[in-house]
Order: C-alpha cells, then sequence, then structure tokens
C-alpha cells in the first residue's frame, strides 16, 4: 500500500518511454522505473528516487498540477512509486562480428555501429598480415580521431586467429596451473574486496616462462602507443604497467562500477584485449559497460576473442563489468603519462607494476606494414 505521503499510484499502464532516458539519479539507462506522480522522471530504484526527490519534487508537483494530479503542498515522497517497469533496452548486435565484413576499403571502419547510440565503429584489422596497412595506418586513420572525439576506441581482430589462439592457450595454461589470485581493490576501505570484483588475475611482464605469445601481444600494444604518442590529447606516455591477465569464473561474478584512475596515479590509457570465442552477451553476459562523462548514452563492449578496446583511464569513463555466466578472460595493460606519474609517485600506490616501456623504437614483435 502506497505511504499516505506518497504520490498516488497510477493505476492505467505507463505511456510509451522513450529508450534514450536514464535514471535522474544515476544515469543508468536500463531496467528503469516511471515516476508514478509527474509521469516525466525515470529512475532505476525506489531508493533513487527517494534520494532524488529534494531536488525533483518542485518539478513533480509543477507537472502532476498541470495534469491535474497535484497534491497536498506538505506531500513528502517517503515510499517512492516508481511501478512502471521500462522495457530491457536490448543489445545492439556487433555487425562487424556477426558476420565478416567484406575484405574491401570501403568497410574498414565503418562496418556499423559498436556502441549503443554513441556512434563509435569498429575497425577490423585482420592481424598483422590483414589490410589495414600496418599499425601506423591503423593509428593514424582511426585510433587517434576516436579516441579524441569519443575517449573509447575499438579494434577487431587485433592480432589474427592463430595468434589469438597462441595467447589464449597461454592464459588457460596459466589459469590451469593455478597462477590466478582474487583481484583487490586499490586502497580498499571497508568491504570486502569480492562485493566489489569477482575476478581472478595474475599479473605477467610476457618474459616469463610459457608467456611468449603473451609478450607479443603486448610487443604490439606498445607499437601502436608509440605511434599515438603526442597525438593522444596532452600526453606523454613513457611507460606502462604488466599486463593484468584477469579471468572471470562465470558463476555470475562482475565488477562494479569504478573508475581506473580516479586519484591522478598517472594511468592515462586503458588497454584490454579480449580472448572469448563464441561470445553471446545475451547468453553469457559478461559485457562491458562504459558510462562516457557528459554523454546520455552507455557505450556496451562485447568481450569478443581478438578484440582490443582502448579507453581514457581517468573519471572520464566510470566502467562496470556485468555479471559472466561463461569463463570470461581478457589482458588489460594501462600506460602512464609522464608528468603525471611523476607526480603521483610519492603520494599513491596503485597496485600495478609500472615497467618501462621503450616507445621511440619499434618493438622486435611489430605489426606488419603491409
Amino acid at each position: 500500500m502506497a505511504s499516505e505521503n506518497s504520490p498516488a499510484p497510477e493505476s492505467r499502464p505507463p505511456p510509451p518511454v522513450d529508450p534514450d532516458q536514464s535514471c535522474g539519479l544515476c544515469g543508468k539507462m536500463e531496467k528503469l522505473l516511471l515516476c508514478g506522480r509527474c509521469k516525466m522522471s525515470f529512475y532505476c530504484s525506489k531508493e533513487h528516487q527517494k534520494q532524488d526527490w529534494k531536488k525533483h519534487k518542485q518539478v513533480c508537483k509543477e507537472a502532476a498540477s498541470r495534469q491535474g494530479r497535484a497534491t497536498d503542498e506538505g506531500t513528502h515522497n517517503t515510499s517512492a512509486n516508481c511501478n512502471h517497469q521500462l522495457p530491457r533496452r536490448p543489445l545492439t548486435r556487433d555487425p562487424v562480428n556477426g558476420q565478416q565484413p567484406e575484405k574491401n576499403q570501403e568497410t574498414q571502419g565503418t562496418a556499423g555501429h559498436l556502441l549503443t547510440g554513441a556512434g563509435i565503429r569498429s575497425w577490423s584489422h585482420w592481424g598483422p598480415h590483414g589490410l589495414s596497412g600496418g599499425s601506423q595506418k591503423l593509428v593514424l586513420e582511426y585510433i587517434v580521431p576516436c579516441m579524441n572525439k569519443h575517449g573509447i576506441c575499438v579494434v577487431d581482430n587485433f592480432l589474427g586467429e592463430e595468434t589469438g589462439d597462441s595467447v589464449l592457450r597461454e592464459v588457460r595454461e596459466l589459469h590451469r596451473r593455478g597462477r590466478f589470485t582474487d583481484g583487490q581493490v586499490v586502497n580498499q576501505k571497508g568491504d570486502s574486496s569480492r562485493d566489489i570484483r569477482g575476478d581472478q588475475i595474475t599479473w605477467i611482464d610476457g618474459k616469463e616462462p610459457g608467456c611468449t605469445q603473451i609478450g607479443i601481444l603486448m610487443s604490439n600494444m606498445d607499437d601502436l602507443i608509440r605511434h599515438c604518442n603526442g597525438k593522444l590529447g596532452n600526453y606523454n606516455i613513457n611507460g606502462r604497467t604488466k599486463a593484468m591477465v584477469a579471468c572471470y569464473p562465470g558463476n555470475g561474478t562482475g565488477y562494479v562500477r569504478h573508475v581506473d584512475n580516479p586519484n591522478g596515479d598517472g594511468r592515462c590509457v586503458t588497454c584490454i584485449y579480449y580472448l572469448n570465442k563464441n561470445w553471446d552477451a545475451q547468453v553469457n553476459g559478461g559485457l562491458l559497460r562504459i558510462f562516457p562523462e557528459d554523454k546520455s548514452q552507455f557505450a556496451d563492449i562485447e568481450p569478443k576473442f581478438d578484440r582490443l578496446l582502448f579507453f581514457w583511464s581517468d573519471r572520464r569513463n566510470p566502467h562496470e563489468v556485468q555479471s559472466a555466466f561463461a569463463t570470461r578472460y581478457a589482458i588489460t595493460v594501462w600506460y602512464f603519462d609522464a608528468d603525471e606519474r611523476t607526480r603521483a609517485k610519492d603520494k599513491y600506490s596503485t597496485g600495478e607494476k609500472g615497467v618501462k616501456v621503450e616507445l621511440n623504437k619499434p618493438s622486435k614483435h611489430n605489426l606488419k606494414e603491409v
């Protein structure tokens, strides 16, 4: 039963809802509830409507008044009446990965929208022997413009099937040998890490026995960043972390919404390589959902095999890993801005192992220039 001081429940079906609406408090755009009083505002939960009531109440009262549903001036929403659940926003199917694009210049980087409503497209690289013209072409024609415009960039078929399979075999072997430990939260206070993140991780520099292919992957990432350097915002990238190899074990684990670098620890670019064959997010879950700052829409990234993802590491890109129901592998490297890293060294301990990367020299494993 609704509280005496709550807006009256609405017995009629809710009006059609624009799928681009979002929670008035947190900006979430999924499983929204419609305010039963003003029929204008949306919330992801009753709790968020309550928290937003001080800000929302005047707008709500005016809207209700215009609709002939005004209540007493002293009304206060102590039992939020968001009773209309909106349809779940459907996952956007990615034509780049749903089927092979035509192998010609016209399809590169224009195969279709990858991210929900964000206008960001995926470049299909076709591996080290592909049609992209090598790492420099990939950087200049796609990665740099995409990052500077959107702050998020996706490259598919990065290493190619054969090399990607080799990396996956090494990661599975690390997992089989028990090299993974529970992920920890940096500067954690209060909650258990397992309540925040459910992955298991290990740190790899690519020189360990049995990690040669992971080392090749990291070298190819470094080559892209080397070509990007001086062109990505105002950053001067001169180093990176070791690779964090992560596994979500497929029992509904995920990682709550967070920012990689909220406090200026030096990390400027997050680079993630995915290793999950035949992944179907509608069945397996495990989406990476990014909430770009100052944008009304989020970006959903499926963790598909041989996919490389870049995004800014700071507060511009809060993100979460949604619950995964199949084993989900990923390899993450963070690149450092030289000035910010120098300022941060004495103030912060990030937990990642920073290593020097020679970004002014081509890697011996660099992607073949075609």
